[in-house]
């Protein structure tokens, strides 16, 4: 991609201070015309170049200008290349590690060799497959269609993709409904037959309150409960050591809220009978018919 490779000739110049264009050409795989016109970009983004001719003669950033403490220190740069190693993990390319290689022994590449971040999980195959497309779709403006898997059921879509998410441990694409009329977000995981559509679209202004996704989503349903020491862990793991009270029988007593009542379901059932509801009445009440009918399966 273009921004990899304008970091890679930045970080370059950085070290060797003057290079040729043949130089650079070769060393990124491109023609002397493409990194004419990323000279040109570079320029224009505030990083003042200078082309000398004859022997000796090359491109290199200009004299009294900084570059180290005016555009990339090294702390930033091997934030850079953290983050262009963990978008190496959802995808089928290697352009972070490509890059590094190609820059050679820069200290900020051994910096974030320190830190892994695989955003992949156990889905790398299909999870890298549907963020190519969702990022080809993106960039020509091209319509989409799925099968999307939801509480409720499920329906073909057809939306505007508009933005890659990893949220909440997971990936989503945000776009324009066709159907709802609306912004939407879709988890990758639950949406299948993933095309490209005929339809193009032209790109629409995201309102302020659509990008702050999950500002909808309210942790109000506030549910006591007693829990078995034994699954402390879990409740550290979640919401910190300070998020219980040690009951004078070993218990766990703890309060939190939640979204939805569903949520809540789902989040007691995990912990099988190692927890207990105390209260609010219809919480408990409604713990005792799930499990009545999931007993109900066994008999």
């Amino acid at each position: 991609m273009k921004i990899y490779r304008l970091i890679g000739i930045i970080t370059t110049l950085q070290q060797k201070k003057t290079v040729t264009a043949p130089y650079l050409a070769e060393k990124f795989e491109v023609s002397r015309r493409t990194i004419s016109r990323d000279i040109e970009d570079i320029c224009k983004a505030g990083i003042p170049l200078i082309t000398t001719q004859g022997a000796g003669g090359g491109i290199s950033i200009m004299e009294g200008f900084s570059l180290d403490t005016t555009v990339f220190t090294q702390q930033e740069l091997a934030a850079i290349f953290t983050g262009l190693k963990s978008l190496d993990s959802v995808s089928h390319s290697a352009s972070g590690e490509n890059l590094a290689r190609k820059i050679g022994g820069h200290p900020a590449v051994k910096v974030a060799d320190h830190m892994i971040i695989d955003l992949a999980s156990h889905y790398k195959e299909d999870l890298a497959s549907k963020l190519d497309l969702l990022q080809y779709a993106i960039r020509e403006t091209k319509c989409i269609s799925f099968r999307y898997y939801y509480e409720k059921g499920e329906a073909d879509k057809l939306i505007e993709p508009c933005l890659t998410v990893f949220k909440w441990s997971d990936w989503y694409v945000f776009g324009f409904c066709r159907q709802r009329q609306d912004f939407r977000m879709f988890k990758l995981r639950r949406l299948w037959d993933l095309q490209i559509a005929q339809e193009t679209f032209s790109p629409r202004d995201i309102p302020e309150e659509k990008r702050r996704f999950g500002s909808h989503m309210t942790d109000d349903y506030i549910v006591s409960a007693v829990y078995d020491p034994c699954v402390k862990y879990r409740l550290v793991e979640e919401y910190g050591p300070t998020c219980f009270t040690l009951r004078e029988d070993g218990k766990l007593y703890a309060k939190r809220g939640f979204t939805t009542k569903e949520q809540a379901v789902t989040w007691f059932l995990g912990f099988g009978d190692k927890v207990k509801v105390l209260a609010p009445p219809e919480m408990v009440e409604r713990m005792k018919a799930v499990l009545d009918s999931a007993r109900s399966l066994y008999l």
